[in-house]
């Protein structure tokens, strides 16, 4: 089975959206400002593990779900997910619904643990 036309979606969406290292993430979170923080991850993964600070909204009502959870369109938010690239798809579509300061963090909870960050369950 070929990933092709997935990765080409995805590297399209990439030269579209902002993106944000952890190291960049967590130098944010001390300033004035500092981004909401969504992890889009499903429940099940939510619940195995996920930063403190977190607001969990799926990406399957994502969408549906960020005009309640998120009213004002100019706060700064960072999407996680597992691996950078449901957050990345995310992203632009929160762009599409206007969404002005709205990055995926690379790596998403991968980087997350990989930075040795705490982790609630």
């Amino acid at each position: 089975m070929s990933n092709d036309r997935y990765r080409r979606l995805l590297a399209d969406v990439k030269t579209r959206i902002h993106e944000v290292t952890i190291e960049n993430y967590v130098k944010s979170t001390a300033t004035a400002g500092k981004p909401l923080l969504i992890d889009i991850r499903e429940t099940d993964e939510w619940d195995a593990g996920h930063a403190p600070e977190a607001l969990h909204i799926s990406r399957g009502v994502l969408e549906g779900s960020i005009e309640e959870a998120v009213p004002d369109v100019t706060t700064p938010i960072v999407l996680s997910c597992a691996g950078g690239n449901r957050s990345a798809l995310s992203a632009e579509n929160l762009q599409k619904m206007g969404y002005t300061r709205v990055s995926s963090l690379i790596g998403g909870f991968g980087a997350w643990t990989k930075a040795g960050l705490p982790v609630v369950k």
